[in-house]
C-alpha cells in the first residue's frame, strides 16, 4: 500500500500551490492540495493492558534547554524530531510550532503531550507501559512527498528503536 496514493499528481499540484506562494506571499490555504487517500493503512489490535505504548506529538514540542527549537517560521515547515524521555518534567517542554494557538498547551502542556495522564493509565493497568521515549515532530508540513520521504522514515527508525506494541499518535 502507498503511503501517498497518487504521488505524481499531488505533487504537481503542491508546486503550483508553492509557486503561487512564492508569488504573493501568503498561503492560499483554499487552493492547498490535500492529499487523498482511498485505502487506509490498518493492522492488527492489541490489548493495551499487555502493551508497550509509544508516544508520538505533532506539537512541536522539544526540551527547552537542552534542544534547539523547530524552525516554525520556514514556510515549508520543519521535517526534523526531537526524542525525549516520557518522564521528562512537564515545565521542561517547550513549544515551536507558529499553526495552532498556544494558549491551552503553553496553560497545561498535557493538552497535546499527555505524559502524566499515559503514566496514571499505567499506574491503573490500562497500558502496560511505555516506551521510554517520546518522538515529537512540528505537524505543519505541507509537503507531503517530504513527509513520506524525510519524516515518517526517522519516525520509523526511532519507533522501531523503541520496540513498542502499540503507538499513540496526538496531532496538534
Amino acid at each position: 500500500m502507498e503511503i501517498l496514493e497518487n504521488r505524481e499528481e499531488w505533487k504537481a499540484r503542491f508546486e503550483e500551490w508553492w509557486a503561487n506562494y512564492q508569488r504573493t506571499g501568503t498561503p492560499d490555504w483554499k487552493a492547498y492540495p490535500l492529499p487523498r487517500n482511498s485505502t487506509a493503512p490498518s493492522g492488527p489490535g492489541v490489548d493495551l493492558s499487555q502493551s508497550r505504548l509509544l508516544f508520538i506529538s505533532s506539537a512541536g514540542g522539544y526540551l527547552r534547554d537542552e534542544q534547539p527549537p523547530f524552525d516554525a517560521a520556514h514556510p515549508l515547515g520543519d521535517y526534523s524530531l526531537r526524542l525525549f524521555p516520557v518522564d521528562t518534567p512537564l515545565e521542561r517542554l517547550a513549544f515551536s510550532h507558529d499553526h495552532y494557538d498556544h494558549a491551552a498547551v503553553e496553560q497545561d502542556p498535557q493538552v497535546l503531550v499527555p505524559l502524566r495522564h499515559l503514566e496514571a493509565m499505567v499506574d491503573e493497568g490500562i497500558i502496560g507501559a511505555l516506551a521510554p521515549t517520546v518522538v515529537g515532530f512540528m505537524g505543519y508540513l505541507p509537503d507531503v512527498t517530504r513527509l513520506v520521504d524525510e519524516l515518517i522514515p526517522a519516525v520509523l527508525e526511532a519507533v522501531r528503536a523503541e520496540t513498542p506494541d502499540a503507538v499513540l499518535l496526538v496531532p496538534a
